[in-house]
């Protein structure tokens, strides 16, 4: 077993307009929502709090959109926050991943 720490994540700065995968701890089926626990839903950030923290416009199964407030966004390489969380797309990831080399 290694004592080394873990290497820091990299942060991949929050802007307006951004789509990320929000991803909802429950599903709700209700006032005509239809959400999924653990399946990711497109979502666009409509305002930003912080590097981990975001507001959502989010598009449901059906492509209906409903907002959420104070979402954690989870950074490349952190844990599963515990509750509802948003991400970036893979892609994203790949490439922050690029342009950092």
């Amino acid at each position: 077993m290694s004592d080394t720490p873990p290497a820091p994540t990299r942060i991949i700065r929050p802007t307006v307009g951004r789509v990320v995968l929000f991803v909802p701890k429950h599903s709700s089926i209700a006032f005509g929502f239809d959400i999924i626990a653990g399946e990711p839903h497109a979502a666009t950030i409509a305002y930003v709090h912080g590097d981990r923290c975001v507001n959502l416009s989010v598009c449901d199964t059906n492509g209906k959109h409903f907002p959420r407030t104070s979402v954690t966004l989870r950074q490349p390489g952190e844990s599963d926050p515990g509750g509802d969380y948003c991400e970036w797309m893979p892609y994203q990831v790949g490439q922050a991943a690029a342009a950092a080399m």
